[in-house]
């Protein structure tokens, strides 16, 4: 293999697998997701509704985050992963129950809102599990010289199943409706599990089994907050996603203001991650690792210009055209963001410091969609994106100018080391 082989992570069989499995889990739970939203929306016309979607996957997501890492560090994370995986289907399932037209048609209409949502409640519980399950995992299936590369390929698949998956789910809602798509979403979780069989079971690297649960949360909390490499990277992309993301009121701009319909609906929910699935491709062949933190503070200045496009566009394609970019500046900081983190975890604290990465950044985008339904009940859909975007803007331009040693960031000598 040679130092820049591109394809570098792949050679490794288990890797392989590791991506089927994350392809099919994310594709499930990203097409899960859009459906439920459109459902939602659907019942009640309300843009709030979309945001307590947002509010009851973050609450048990956030609550439970430093309890997850300390349960993934302590315990085998195939073993560990089967079970979310088990419980994730179990929560399709459920919804696809709901949407049974007996169920419907007997049940009143604010009834089955209050069961999607209870659904939605205990998807956030497993997903605290599953994200430090799936980046300790990770760790364990390649030597640690491939892990940008592997990085880059692991976010790659994350990206193509969250352009599939949401793009799909318009096509499905418009030919068989909500219910047979859910059944579907099933589907895809059972095939998560059998794509995770062929992987052996992993020793676990944590010395200290028993470990009082407190110094544990403790330990990993502490070294987040004292490595501010990881800290300025994960802050700064939580920010740009809390105030920047305009994905949750995308129910509202395709049925009321762009007025395209499900398809048109499928278009723009993929339109970003199609951009920044490209980003992450070329990123295996052109690495973003010189440069990185003046790379990712322009990255996510762009991805906030965008946001604002997207919000005062009335025209479809260009409102497609400003979602697309926005995934190519966001494909920059994920490479840059998951590098960092592979790089600068030590092996037995992986479960703890993605479980803060997670209440960070990947809860960010629930509690943006909270934000996003609120602003949007209090200021209107347009005005709260707008708002958004500025206030992205304002958040780089910030971190720019008091973090120097930020800017300075280069993870490419880091990288020459290993």
């Amino acid at each position: 293999m040679t130092k820049n082989d591109p394809y570098e992570a792949l050679r490794f069989r288990e890797f392989n697998f590791f991506l089927l499995m994350r392809f099919a889990l994310v594709f499930a739970w990203s097409m899960q997701f859009v459906i439920i939203e459109w459902e939602v929306y659907t019942m009640t016309k309300d843009p709030l509704s979309l945001g307590i979607i947002g509010l009851m996957e973050i609450i048990p997501a956030v609550s439970m985050a430093l309890f997850a890492g300390h349960i993934v560090d302590q315990n085998e994370k195939k073993s560990l992963l089967v079970k979310c995986l088990i419980a994730f289907s179990l929560i399709s399932l459920g919804l696809f129950a709901l949407t049974l037209p007996a169920i419907k048609a007997n049940f009143a209409a604010q009834n089955l809102l209050y069961a999607i949502y209870a659904l939605v409640f205990c998807g956030g519980l497993v997903r605290a599990f599953i994200t430090p399950s799936v980046f300790s995992l990770l760790g364990q299936l390649i030597p640690k010289k491939v892990y940008p590369n592997a990085s880059t390929w692991s976010s790659s698949v994350w990206q193509i199943a969250a352009v599939t998956g949401p793009a799909l789910s318009g096509i499905a809602i418009r030919y068989f409706g909500v219910h047979y798509s859910l059944c579907f979403v099933f589907g895809c979780t059972v095939l998560a599990l059998l794509f995770l069989t062929p992987i052996e079971k992993k020793p676990i690297l944590n010395t200290k089994i028993g470990e009082p649960m407190m110094q544990s949360l403790k330990e990993g909390v502490r070294f987040v907050f004292h490595n501010k490499t990881i800290l300025n990277a994960i802050t700064l992309d939580m920010i740009a996603v809390l105030f920047g993301g305009a994905i949750a009121l995308l129910p509202v701009f395709a049925q009321d203001i762009l007025k395209v319909g499900s398809e048109g609906f499928g278009i723009l929910r993929a339109a970003p991650a199609v951009g920044s699935f490209l980003t992450m491709i070329l990123a295996a062949y052109i690495p973003l690792n010189k440069n990185a933190g003046m790379k990712l503070l322009v990255a996510i200045f762009l991805f906030g210009v965008c946001m604002i496009v997207f919000g005062l566009s009335t025209y479809f394609w260009l409102s497609v055209a400003a979602l697309f970019l926005s995934g190519v500046f966001d494909g920059v900081s994920v490479v840059i963001r998951q590098t960092i983190l592979q790089l600068e975890t030590p092996d037995h604290m992986r479960g703890r410091v993605a479980s803060v990465n997670s209440i960070f950044v990947g809860s960010s985008n629930e509690l943006g969609a909270f934000e996003s339904g609120v602003t949007a009940k209090l200021m209107g859909t347009v005005t709260a994106v707008v708002f958004g975007g500025t206030m992205t803007l304002l958040t780089v331009t910030a971190t720019g100018l008091l973090s120097p040693s930020f800017r300075k960031l280069d993870i490419h000598k880091k990288i020459e080391e290993l």
